[in-house]
C-alpha cells in the first residue's frame, strides 16, 4: 500500500506538516496526522499535546481530555496540559472536576489569575 501526503516522511516531516496544518487551523487533518505519530513515539509528550490541542479545537473533547490524561501520566507537572485538561472539562460542564486542575496549573506556572475558573 502507498503512503498518502499524512503519513509521507521521516517523523520529523511529519511533525512540521502537523504544526503547520495546525497553524493553519485546519485542525482535523493535523490530528490526521498527529494520531499516527502519536501511535510511533507514544513516549514523546510535545506530539500528543499538539493532539490533544487539535482535538480541543475540533470539538472532539472526549479525545482530547484522554490525550491530555496520558500527557500527565508522562509528565504530571506539564501546567500548559493542566490548563487544557481544566479548560476541556469546562467546557464539558465538568467544572468540579476541572477546578482542581486548573488550581494546579496556576501552582506550576505561578500565574494565578491566568487560571482562573469560569472564564
Amino acid at each position: 500500500m502507498s503512503e498518502s501526503y499524512f503519513e509521507f516522511g521521516t517523523a520529523a516531516d511529519r511533525w512540521d506538516r502537523a504544526q503547520m496544518f495546525f497553524e493553519a487551523k485546519q485542525y482535523m487533518t493535523a490530528a490526521r496526522i498527529l494520531e499516527d505519530l502519536v501511535e510511533e513515539v507514544p513516549e514523546q509528550v510535545s506530539p500528543r499535546l499538539l493532539l490533544a490541542r487539535a482535538y480541543y479545537h475540533s470539538a472532539r473533547l472526549g479525545r482530547a481530555e484522554a490525550e491530555l490524561r496520558a500527557v500527565l501520566e508522562r509528565d504530571p507537572v506539564e501546567h500548559y496540559a493542566r490548563l487544557m485538561l481544566g479548560r476541556t472539562l469546562e467546557r464539558q460542564g465538568r467544572n468540579a472536576e476541572a477546578t482542581g486542575h486548573l488550581r494546579m496549573a496556576a501552582a506550576f506556572s505561578g500565574d494565578f489569575d491566568a487560571y482562573r475558573t469560569g472564564r
